[in-house]
């Protein structure tokens, strides 16, 4: 398994061409599940794990991992499917989200795949597992369904998404009122934990659920006259998202004359010290991790008073 996660060094190359690799693997049956590469840190076979007192039911308990105590979460119960059969071959998939560290419990693990985002498209309506997926895909015509990590997570430890009083300019507040902002993401928690901030501020939202949706919604506006980097105070887009990525929307709007200027955050749950990497690559204004309200909104503030004092 190590050696299967050597590739993963690699991943940098496809920041950018709007590409991905996705860790494949099992739960009990036969179906096929996946998360993104970047977020996984190591597989391993299932070690001995210790029960926590009062824990989330999803939560099969804890382990020592690499100098560090981390929670294991049955993914297979947390999507409401049955626990994982801990008689048969289990593995433990070790990721980190928003900068914590957890292990998710899992049946096979497959390989890893390349692929390109637009191959990756949303979940159709109706299916059981709906609310649990991003995305699914198709790997010699077998479905292959992305499972949404923040959404388990969430579930199991609910984000805060309050801001405190002591982070609010309230001389801003007046000054934000009329101001544009587009969220770009696929995740509903993610949209709502954005949005919660932004409406607190006063800020109109606009939202797009992937790029490629973003980048039409952009272009439809400057078809139509609108100054794009003038109409929005900035772009907030999430990293993997179906048929185009945060990373190839924002090579896409620094490509095209009339949007190059647009302020761009790029506003993801992948690994920090990564993505301030990619910010140069790719030409975004900033980074930030997820579920962090009063990060966020410093640095929306920031940006009003840079645009409103400007002149």
């Amino acid at each position: 398994m190590a050696s299967m996660l050597e590739a993963v060094d690699q991943r940098t190359k496809l920041v950018g061409e709007n590409r991905l690799e996705l860790l494949m693997f099992r739960m009990n049956g036969m179906q096929m599940f996946a998360i993104n590469v970047f977020k996984v840190q190591e597989v391993v076979q299932l070690p001995k794990l210790n029960l926590m007192p009062h824990r989330h039911p999803s939560v099969a308990g804890v382990t020592h991992f690499r100098n560090r105590t981390i929670p294991v979460v049955d993914l297979s119960e947390s999507i409401g499917m049955r626990p994982i059969n801990r008689d048969e071959p289990c593995n433990l998939i070790v990721t980190e989200y928003n900068n914590s560290v957890q292990g998710f419990m899992v049946g096979e693990v497959d390989r890893i795949i390349n692929m390109n985002w637009n191959e990756i498209l949303p979940p159709p309506d109706g299916t059981g597992r709906q609310h649990y997926l991003t995305a699914i895909t198709r790997v010699k015509e077998r479905i292959v369904e992305i499972i949404d990590v923040e959404k388990v997570l969430a579930e199991i430890s609910p984000y805060d998404s309050s801001i405190s009083p002591d982070v609010i300019d309230e001389d801003l507040l007046t000054l934000a009122k009329g101001l544009e902002v587009l969220i770009v993401d696929d995740s509903s928690v993610g949209l709502a934990q954005c949005r919660s901030t932004l409406d607190y501020l006063g800020i109109t939202v606009h939202i797009a659920t992937d790029g490629k949706r973003a980048l039409e919604k952009l272009k439809k506006w400057s078809a139509d006259g609108e100054v794009v980097p003038e109409k929005l105070l900035m772009m907030i887009t999430d990293a993997e998202m179906p048929e185009m990525d945060g990373y190839r929307l924002t090579r896409e709007v620094r490509e095209d004359p009339k949007l190059k200027d647009l302020y761009i955050v790029l506003h993801t749950s992948l690994s920090g010290s990564f993505n301030k990497a990619m910010v140069q690559k790719v030409g975004c204004d900033d980074f930030l991790s997820k579920f962090q309200p009063d990060k966020l909104a410093t640095l929306i503030q920031e940006r009003i008073r840079s645009v409103v004092y400007r002149d």
